[in-house]
């Protein structure tokens, strides 16, 4: 596969516990942000950094951990309103979470999401939100506090809110033809097939990402632990014979063309080395991608 296995840690029960297995395991990224593990991710994370220097960590700003909101609004950085909401991506806030990621991480960020820009934004709003998100990141590039920055989102790019076109104008009117957005975040799985179906046919989120030279991530490659449910005997034997539903499931997502990294939240040392396994393996044909689309459809 071209792609790699990253490590994500929504649905780890143990964040610091998981981080140190897949590092122990060759695992070079791992996945985060201030809101998971009921506001404790970054922090436990923190321990299996300084173990592994060499592990790179993404995160988001956008949701406020419930833990933080009082400490956000005395610092000034959010106000009462965005607190209560749980979700703000004001320059002021963004700045505010960038230093707390680094204070939890105990490092800088190799990545930072806007987290599901999305969420709860009113009609005709989605332009603004993300151009004032991405300006704020952008200031934060050229200060170096940050290197670079992506969108991660759930259905901004099925809805057809936005696109990656429009992530790159946006981009480059923030920050000029150098500018630090370098990554997109989606959901790619047996239950989110549109965006494979999409690229077979070079267009769509993965097929725009790739001709801009940006890296693709694609979360819940296992749908939440419900995918091997869902996945037939018959159709794992048509994408992987012999292995099982999950490493199936798994090998798909990473055929998919631009996606660079699949991300797995597991704590599990016999589910990842599985995982590694699977998408370590040399890419599904774009056939067998084709009859995976017209048996599921999407």
């Amino acid at each position: 596969m071209t792609a790699r296995l990253g490590l994500g840690t929504y649905r780890c029960l143990d964040v610091a516990e998981a981080a140190l297995m897949a590092a122990s395991r060759g695992a070079d990224w791992v996945d985060t942000a201030p809101n998971y593990a009921g506001g404790r991710a970054e922090a436990s994370l923190a321990v299996a950094l300084a173990a592994y220097p060499n592990l790179c960590v993404s995160t988001k700003v956008g949701f406020v951990p419930a833990g933080t909101r009082h400490i956000g609004v005395r610092a000034g950085a959010l106000s009462a309103a965005d607190a209560q909401r749980g979700y703000c991506l004001t320059p002021d806030y963004i700045a505010w979470q960038l230093a707390r990621s680094k204070l939890m991480l105990s490092r800088v960020p190799d990545l930072v999401f806007v987290h599901n820009p999305e969420h709860a934004c009113p009609d005709g709003e989605i332009t603004g939100r993300l151009y004032n998100a991405v300006l704020a990141l952008e200031e934060a590039c050229s200060q170096q506090i940050i290197s670079a920055y992506g969108v991660a989102t759930w259905r901004g790019f099925s809805s057809g809110l936005f696109d990656v076109p429009m992530l790159i104008e946006l981009a480059i009117k923030a920050g000029g033809p150098n500018h630090h957005l370098c990554a997109i975040q989606l959901p790619v799985s047996l239950v989110h097939l549109v965006p494979i179906a999409q690229a077979l046919d070079g267009h769509g989120p993965l097929a725009d990402a790739l001709a801009a030279g940006l890296e693709v991530f694609a979360s819940a490659p296992l749908h939440g632990g419900e995918i091997p449910g869902l996945a037939t005997p018959e159709l794992s034997e048509l994408i992987a014979p012999g292995k099982t539903s999950a490493e199936s499931a798994l090998a798909v997502v990473a055929s998919a063309p631009g996606v660079k990294r699949v991300l797995l939240s597991t704590g599990n040392p016999e589910h990842w080395m599985g995982a590694v396994e699977a998408v370590g393996r040399p890419p599904l044909s774009p056939d067998v991608l084709r009859r995976v689309v017209d048996v599921l459809g999407t």
